[in-house]
């Protein structure tokens, strides 16, 4: 479980409810507006459901379980990983890392050494590997497009709910009473739909978008493993290859260590 974008998401929506309680000197109440409610966060569910085919939307909820999920191996984790499978593959051969494909929690680092050990071509281990990566790319490519394509799409609706408030509001300028539940539709519409865009879905679209291009990164260093193995590198050669996927600065304190040491 990914906790970091769990507490973030709980942080910003607490930090919006008290400047809220604190504006309205405890009063949330005046906040809560059924038809605002169903205005902004129907009228955008609605238009999100027309905007995507059904099959799409069911996916999307899985998809965005991506945002509270952990990855099983981070990428400074996986080259340790492939480095040891390249010495047992060079001690024992290849079909000795059968043994361990149990013990790999990541789906697709066990398909590619279960290629390898099958004795599969080395072109078609990787086109296999890549057009799988394709995939994975593409899903949560969707799920980032549908929840920027949501962050558009509240704060039109919340527009159109400010809209219709003011229409009620012209539309009662000799009825006092009536002007002050207009405009709050009017008001708090917008705010709703500020709220949906800024606070949730674009943090989360763009959460999505940096844990896609993690999760890219981490799957093109295990195929360059795999295929390292495959063709029985030196696991020195292996790790000084995986090397250039991990950031600048992790080698360079890797390499100052290894001066020391």
């Amino acid at each position: 479980m990914d906790l970091s974008s769990i507490i973030s998401i709980i942080a910003t929506l607490a930090v919006i409810l008290i400047g809220m309680w604190i504006a309205s000197e405890g009063a949330l109440i005046m906040f809560v507006d059924a038809a605002s409610f169903f205005i902004v966060i129907g009228g955008g569910l609605g238009a999100f459901f027309i905007s995507y085919p059904l099959n799409k939307c069911r996916k999307f909820l899985s998809v965005l379980g991506v945002v509270a999920t952990s990855q099983d191996l981070e990428v400074n984790e996986v080259r340790p990983v492939m480095v040891s499978f390249a010495e047992k593959a060079r001690r024992e051969g290849l079909l000795a890392l059968e043994d361990d494909l149990q013990e790999l929690d990541d789906e697709f680092l066990r398909k590619g050494i279960q290629l390898v050990v099958d004795g599969t071509d080395p072109e078609l281990v990787e086109q296999i590997m890549r057009t799988e990566l394709e995939q994975i790319d593409q899903r949560h490519g969707f799920g980032n497009g549908a929840m920027l394509h949501m962050a558009g799409l509240f704060p039109s609706l919340g527009m159109i709910g400010t809209l219709i408030g003011l229409i009620v509001a012209l539309a009662h300028l000799d009825d006092p009473d009536a002007l002050g539940p207009a405009m709050a539709v009017a008001l708090l519409t917008t705010f709703y739909g500020a709220v949906m865009a800024n606070a949730l879905c674009a943090p989360i679209g763009e959460r999505l978008s940096i844990k896609n291009e993690e999760e890219i990164l981490q799957k093109e260093l295990m195929i360059e493993g795999v295929l390292a193995i495959q063709a029985g590198e030196n696991p020195r050669i292996v790790e000084e290859k995986l090397k250039a996927f991990l950031p600048a600065s992790q080698v360079m304190s890797e390499e100052a260590e290894e001066e020391e040491g």
